[in-house]
């Protein structure tokens, strides 16, 4: 196997590596971190439950993508994953207010 195709393979597992919360614990803690960054951005009055569901979520994997070159991010409880995505949420959020500019 090339060294392409073995980085491609590394960042792939990164990408998809879950915690042990599962699927609902992922719609809940993405709920709740997409409702708290949305207020530490100010973008509160724009979003609705499901959009702050959908920024949590995607902030989830966003943050377990960037905190899994520092951190065994899959071995992480519930606080873990919900300050994974508070803080991709947050990145998303920052990102985006600056794309709309």
């Amino acid at each position: 196997m090339s060294t392409t195709a073995q980085a491609v393979e590394v960042l792939a597992e990164r990408s998809t590596t879950t915690t042990a919360v599962g699927w609902v614990g992922y719609i809940i803690i993405g709920g709740l971190a997409g409702w708290i960054a949305s207020k530490f951005m100010g973008t509160d009055k724009q979003m609705g439950i499901l959009l702050n569901i959908v920024v949590g979520v995607i902030g989830a994997f966003l943050g377990g993508f960037i905190l899994s070159f520092f951190f065994d991010t899959a071995s992480g409880g519930w606080w873990f994953t919900f300050f994974t995505a508070l803080l991709g949420a947050c990145i998303l959020l920052f990102i985006v207010k600056r794309l709309r500019r």
